[in-house]
């Protein structure tokens, strides 16, 4: 179930299940400026990997201390105040000389953290400046808000850094210390936007800035996602992701069932409709056999009904079917561990990780020799990057079905993710390997797409995309070897017409396709495009199942009309921030 629908198999999750895509470590913030080939596991689960260090660095400076007192404020160069009478002869102070003395005290008092007493002098550097020095003024209103920060108080942070803004469109810290401000007050949109003109301003050079942009990114993309999804549409999923989701099954009940070609009703009926991949007749024929109280086919009905209903991204409806068969001790063994399992998925894109487990570990104790709970829970496994763990249940699995070609891969994978950061010279080694896979099953497309995957991360380009071309004359309706193919066009010879035209292929192949439309939203951001990129990520959205892939688009989404609103509002060329931050990573 999970390996089947996945779009990358070269991402290892970290703890918080949020992941860079193509193996990245860079914040999903800034990879949305560049081109990214954004991945999905599990139904479309989607995960995206920071950096560890940023987070550290960024938890470490979340308290203010007496040396940040120090570099909050500027112009440090003091005019020391002469203390006693001043003389006679001394010619009276100019009005800018006048404020500068007043924001000295200021600086004076909040470095001894008197912030009231300090707001009262930047107050009088204010009113005493001539309004024709911008530069001075502009410091005085971002030194007072500086001292507002300390004392909490939001909306005057927010109002002093805008007016220092507006005598100085370029201030870096006042573009800063209004993204905080605005976070703190719940505008994440404008904090979002604040942060993204201090990050462009420092030229992705401050890891503390990428950081805050992540963060904010990842708050405002939920709060989005969980807005869509009150009233979000079910969508029926393509016919092929339906093929590939069963096939990742090797004791599925539903695949026992011998139908009746006469008159078919009820289940039987929902069962012909969904082998034909006729999905919109499913649901209905499920129900009417469910009226029938005296039905004999009640157990299978739930099970094909809750399927299609996580298929459709309609998750309660599914736990609400699923719950059903597994509580009731009537139901037969086969049945109630392929619910759980089942059940285990939805857990996963809800972020119900310990539930998930708790399911895979109760189909182990109804039945032990089901290979179904050992592969698809190597699956998460590999997700959690628990290699070891995962070996073992792959193992279990081929020892209980040898034939089973993704079960010999995905153990493959994982060997090869261990040796990678163990001793990553022994890589080609198992590369032989999965040569041999491919040759011992010519007939599983998955080994070759997997091994392409990572002859590309190896940056065997030619090979990869010869394996991409067998997977696809092998496996013409899956959309998503079309978007690798076109992806590895970007990486291999920078060559973007013929990764368009790969990606224009995934879509005709399959309109609902959310792995294109996704990428070549990432593609039209890096060429600047942004107002066809948000079309392309909007379509990606009303194709997404979960509220979790919903975040991950949405956050997509929300950089990218960040960057568009702040580009335009400095003039600055869309398509130069791509450069900007990929000279940055250099």
């Amino acid at each position: 179930m999970f390996s089947c629908c996945r779009k990358d198999l070269l991402v290892l999750p970290y703890q918080e299940m949020s992941s860079g895509s193509t193996g990245s470590t860079f914040p999903r913030w800034q990879l949305a400026i560049l081109l990214s080939a954004p991945v999905a596991l599990t139904l479309g689960y989607l995960y995206y990997k920071r950096q560890s260090s940023v987070s550290e660095n960024d938890e470490r400076k979340k308290k203010f201390s007496k040396a940040d007192k120090s570099v909050s404020i500027d112009g440090e160069e003091e005019k020391k105040v002469q203390n006693g009478p001043v003389k006679k002869e001394e010619p009276e102070l100019t009005p800018l000389q006048q404020a500068m003395e007043a924001k000295n005290r200021g600086n004076e008092k909040y470095r001894l953290g008197k912030f009231d007493e300090s707001i009262g002098f930047y107050g009088n550097a204010i009113d005493t400046c001539p309004h024709t020095n911008t530069t001075e003024l502009a410091t005085f209103y971002q030194n007072r808000a500086a001292a507002y920060e300390q004392l909490k108080q939001w909306s005057s942070v927010r109002d002093d850094c805008t007016k220092a803004l507006e005598l100085n469109p370029k201030y870096v810290k006042a573009y800063n210390r209004r993204a905080k401000a605005n976070e703190h007050l719940q505008d994440l949109s404008n904090s979002l936007e604040d942060i993204t003109a201090t990050c462009i301003l420092e030229q992705f050079q401050n890891q503390s800035s990428i950081a805050f942009a992540d963060r904010v990114l990842r708050v405002l993309g939920a709060q989005h996602a969980t807005e869509a999804m009150k009233e979000k549409k079910p969508v029926l999923p393509s016919k092929h992701f339906v093929q590939s989701f069963c096939e990742a099954f090797n004791s599925d009940p539903l695949k026992d069932v011998a139908v009746a070609a006469s008159n078919p009703q009820g289940f039987m009926l929902a069962k012909i409709e969904f082998d034909r991949l006729n999905l919109d007749k499913v649901i209905p024929a499920c129900s009417e056999e469910l009226s029938n109280e005296r039905s004999e086919f009640k157990h299978l009905t739930l099970l094909l009904r809750g399927t299609m209903y996580q298929l459709m991204g309609l998750f309660n409806e599914a736990l609400e079917d699923f719950a059903l068969l597994i509580g009731d001790s009537a139901v037969s063994a086969k049945i109630r561990v392929n619910a759980l399992i089942k059940r285990a998925s939805i857990h996963v894109q809800l972020d119900r990780i310990e539930e998930c487990f708790e399911d895979f570990a109760e189909a182990e104790k109804i039945d032990l020799v089901n290979p179904d709970i050992y592969y698809h829970r190597g699956q998460m496994y590999v997700l959690l990057q628990r290699l070891q763990e995962a070996l073992d249940d792959f193992e279990k699995t081929i020892k209980l079905v040898p034939d089973f070609g993704l079960g010999h891969v995905q153990k493959l994978y994982v060997e090869y993710r261990n040796v990678m950061m163990e001793n990553p010279m022994k890589s080609f080694q198992l590369l032989e390997k999965f040569r041999e896979t491919t040759d011992r099953f010519p007939k599983c497309g998955e080994c070759y797409s997997i091994m392409a995957q990572i002859l590309t991360e190896q940056q065997q380009y030619k090979e990869a995309d010869q394996l991409f071309e067998k997977a696809i004359k092998m496996d013409q309706g899956n959309a998503a070897l079309y978007v690798h193919r076109g992806i590895l066009q970007l990486q291999w010879r920078g060559d973007v017409d013929t990764a368009l035209q790969f990606l224009q292929e995934a879509i005709t192949v399959d309109e609902r396709c959310e792995f294109a439309f996704e990428t070549l939203a990432s593609i039209e951001v890096q060429r600047g495009n942004m107002d066809r990129a948000i079309e392309l990520f909007d379509s990606a959205i009303n194709l997404a199942k979960s509220e979790t892939e919903l975040r991950h688009l949405f956050s997509l989404k929300d950089a990218a009309m960040a960057q568009l609103n702040v580009a335009a509002r400095m003039g600055i060329e869309a398509s130069s921030l791509s450069a900007l931050a990929a000279s940055s990573l250099a």
